[in-house]
């Protein structure tokens, strides 16, 4: 008896009393099951749905969101192009912040949320919510489940409403059409775009080599043969606003050799009494190459070992470099210092696509 009870509340699904016999002088006891499926409650159509003033109300909310994440994308677009990158304010409670990072951010952040917030709202006021259970069924589908797919899609289109609500469709479609091009623009980012940029340094005629570590002017008697001395050039101070921005292309390596020991007679003529000056920046990924052999007159990129030969005219010995490291011609003043006869005779650190 209790088996059969069991079975028939299992099978309709109802939350239904189980029958267990005993209890005292064998009176039968009922239970209730605690793992019988309660079922779906009773649909409660919401005001959107019996109301079409409310509808209209739904409708115009989700259109101002999507209408609002266009102008967003709109103010991306125009921040881009119109805050300088070295702009900085201040904002409560951030501190002092990039000026373009942060009008970036708020309104690509602004663009994503309204066509998120829009999606949200129309589906919980205008779409259908009425649920539906489907039973486990094999993972291939059968040809009667993919036409019950293609139906329920079809009611599903007609249930959103999309064809009818003509505002909201225009509208999603504007936004979603305008966000992508937040990421089309900063691919402007990725050009690179440099102009000439990458192929000049602060090195020009007539700048003193400046000793590195003391900040004084370089003369041929402060660098020993097989020494290795750093310099920068002139008016690149320690602590400006464009120094590292700066050095990281000017940045100068001195070599004395024997002159008798330089294998370039070209590279001989850009020195002066067997100093040569040769940029610190490898050619292969831009690291510091500063690990010299004096007795080779050999220089040692730490980062991936690439080898350049100082004595001729810093040609790639090994390593995955590219381009010999590009020398900067000097000579003295009448005052006995060293300075530069110009920039640098290649572009300096890593080759890019449009180098020749």
């Amino acid at each position: 008896m209790s088996s059969q009870a069991g079975s028939e509340n299992e099978n309709n699904g109802e939350h239904l009393p189980t029958v267990r016999e005993g209890g005292e002088g064998g009176v039968a006891v009922e239970e209730h099951d605690p793992f019988a499926n309660p079922g779906l409650p009773p649909h409660e159509p919401r005001k959107q749905d019996i109301d079409e003033r409310a509808a209209k109300r739904s409708e115009r909310t989700v259109s101002l969101l999507f209408t609002v994440s266009m102008l967003a994308t709109v103010g991306f677009i125009a921040s881009f192009v119109a805050i300088d990158v070295d702009k900085i304010v201040y904002i409560f409670p951030l501190g002092h912040i990039s000026a373009l990072n942060f009008a970036l951010g708020v309104t690509l952040g602004l663009a994503l949320f309204c066509i998120g917030a829009g999606a949200i709202h129309w589906s919980r006021t205008l779409m259908s919510d009425v649920e539906i259970v489907q039973e486990r069924h094999p993972i291939e589908a059968t040809p009667e489940t993919k036409t019950l797919v293609k139906s329920e899609w079809r009611q599903g289109t007609e249930e959103s409403q999309i064809g009818s609500r003509k505002i909201i469709r225009r509208t999603l479609l504007g936004a979603l059409t305008l966000v992508p091009l937040s990421g089309i623009v900063l691919l402007r980012d990725l050009g690179p775009l440099p102009e000439t940029k990458l192929r000049h340094t602060m090195w020009d005629k007539g700048k003193l080599l400046i000793n590195m570590n003391t900040d004084e002017p370089l003369r041929p008697a402060d660098i020993t043969v097989g020494s290795l001395s750093f310099a920068k050039p002139e008016g690149l101070e320690d602590g400006a606003h464009d120094f590292n921005k700066e050095i990281a292309k000017a940045a100068l390596m001195l070599v004395r050799i024997h002159p008798g020991d330089i294998k370039d007679a070209e590279s001989a003529s850009w020195g002066h009494e067997g100093i040569l000056a040769f940029s610190k920046i490898c050619t292969h990924v831009g690291c510091p190459v500063s690990l010299y052999e004096q007795q080779t007159h050999h220089v040692l990129c730490p980062c991936h070992q690439s080898t350049f030969d100082l004595s001729d005219g810093a040609r790639v010995l090994f390593g995955p470099a590219g381009h010999p490291l590009p020398q900067l011609k000097i000579t003295v003043n009448d005052e006995g210092y060293l300075y530069a006869l110009g920039d640098f005779d290649e572009p300096v650190g890593p080759s890019f696509w449009e180098r020749g």
